[in-house]
């Protein structure tokens, strides 16, 4: 997944006026930079994951068609079958085009911040996978030291934030739109754990079906994706979008809540077991921060509000045990 914004750890020794002192940024850090070779790549990783995530919405087009879960066959790998019958990719473009929009979202967003605040920043790279999703999610990288709080406060939140309006429309249509299929929801090889944003909606758009019944199409379920990357990327830790909010708020504390999370993901390990994979990771990627260049300069009441949001679209996004295997 989507595992923040690929900071580089800047040298701790920058030297810095105290508060009150206006810092002149260089020039360099000012300018972003035209990396041809940069483009392409990330281009390229582009193509790629259109082509896995198709690959893996003709599955989920082909599973809704027959009224059933998707991965009911226990099949994970859908690739065979594309490379012996390539037109069934178009059947994945609902899946794809929506996954693919949302994941550009998030990171557009952060790029956009970046260059209101006139940070050198990469483009998107998108990174293809044969993953049950066709993708681990995409990163932007971010070449200078960030400004202050300010600037990292809005480039963190900004990603989830975009990401999360794009994915909130995709989700209702789509419960608005799917089949009721009974036991929907407990079959399968794979079961896919919902939100609380999926059963309000559920709720709400969709009040006589009874919760398990309904079977997400393949929009749906890239919402679903979308959700699920939102979440991961506002865990508060590290220098995951979650970890840059906090450390905005509060850079003293940032390091004990990393920690924190760390040690809270370990015991949920036993509910899915994706959540150790993810300790490690943040406990590789380590609790220390990228120094910023002014961080003095307190956040106003108005991006102190913007955390609460980014709160409580966390909640609605998350769930313990987003995937698991049916014992059936």
């Amino acid at each position: 997944m989507n595992g923040g914004n690929g900071h580089p750890q800047f040298p701790t020794e920058i030297s810095i006026e105290p508060a009150g002192v206006r810092f002149a940024v260089p020039e360099h850090y000012r300018q972003p930079r035209r990396d041809v070779r940069s483009a392409a790549i990330a281009a390229g990783l582009f193509v790629l994951t259109v082509f896995s995530t198709l690959a893996v919405g003709a599955e989920f087009a082909a599973a809704y068609q027959d009224n059933v879960p998707p991965f009911t066959s226990g099949a994970i790998f859908p690739y065979p079958a594309v490379i012996q019958h390539p037109a069934i990719l178009l059947t994945g473009l609902p899946f794809a085009f929506t996954l693919m929009g949302i994941l550009l979202a998030h990171e557009l967003g952060h790029f956009f911040a970046c260059r209101y605040y006139r940070i050198p920043a990469s483009y998107p790279y998108f990174i293809p996978a044969p993953t049950l999703i066709g993708t681990l999610g995409a990163f932007i990288r971010i070449r200078s030291p960030i400004i202050n709080r300010k600037a990292l406060f809005d480039v963190g939140l900004a990603g989830p934030v975009v990401g999360f309006l794009f994915a909130l429309p995709a989700l209702a249509a789509a419960i608005a739109v799917s089949k009721v299929v009974p036991g929907a929801g407990s079959q399968g090889w794979l079961i896919f754990g919902n939100p609380p944003l999926v059963k309000l909606l559920e709720a709400v758009l969709r009040p006589n079906v009874k919760p398990g019944n309904l079977l997400l199409n393949p929009v749906g379920r890239a919402a679903w994706v979308g959700l699920f990357v939102t979440a991961l990327n506002l865990l508060p830790a590290s220098q995951l979008d979650g970890g840059h909010i906090v450390y905005a708020l509060a850079p003293e504390k940032h390091r004990y809540l990393s920690l924190a999370v760390i040690l809270a993901l370990v015991p949920m390990a036993w509910l899915w077991s994706g959540w150790l994979l993810w300790a490690v990771l943040l406990l590789f990627i380590g609790f220390r921060h990228p120094p910023l260049l002014d961080r003095w300069e307190s956040l106003d009441a108005q991006r102190r509000f913007w955390a609460i949001i980014a709160l409580v679209i966390f909640l609605l996004c998350f769930t313990p045990i987003p995937f698991a295997v049916h014992a059936g």
